[in-house]
């Protein structure tokens, strides 16, 4: 029933002003909407709805990925913009930050002003 339908995607944040200018101006996803509850963006033909509240805590590992052709490319570019790629221990990440999964790919993370964490990803 759901195979054919579109896919919208949650995240939370904390900060109206500072949630529009990450998701539109730093990421450069396309601003939809604004209503009293959420954001509204179109993310890679998906909608991302990033809900507004007082506070809350965020979850353990990757909340929201894209992927894309290119990760150092992308990595870099982002970096231009001030993105800073998190480093985890015990995983052997190069000079970007870019992560070699044992069966191949790539990936990397960053977070978003609210602690929420994002990742590119290789598109194999």
């Amino acid at each position: 029933m759901l195979d054919g339908a579109s896919v919208q995607v949650f995240l939370l944040a904390t900060e109206r002003k500072r949630t529009r200018v990450f998701f539109e101006d730093v990421l450069e996803l396309r601003f939809l909407a604004e209503d009293e509850f959420a954001l509204t963006f179109e993310a890679g033909g998906a909608v991302l709805r990033v809900a507004l509240v007082e506070s809350f805590t965020p979850q353990i590992g990757t909340a929201l990925g894209w992927r894309v052709p290119d990760v150092a490319a992308a990595v870099r570019d982002l970096a231009g913009r001030g993105i800073r790629f998190e480093r985890f221990p015990g995983m052997e990440q190069d000079d970007l930050g870019i992560w070699t999964p044992p069966g191949g790919g790539s990936v990397a993370w960053f977070k978003d002003p609210d602690g929420n964490t994002l990742s590119i990803s290789g598109l194999a």
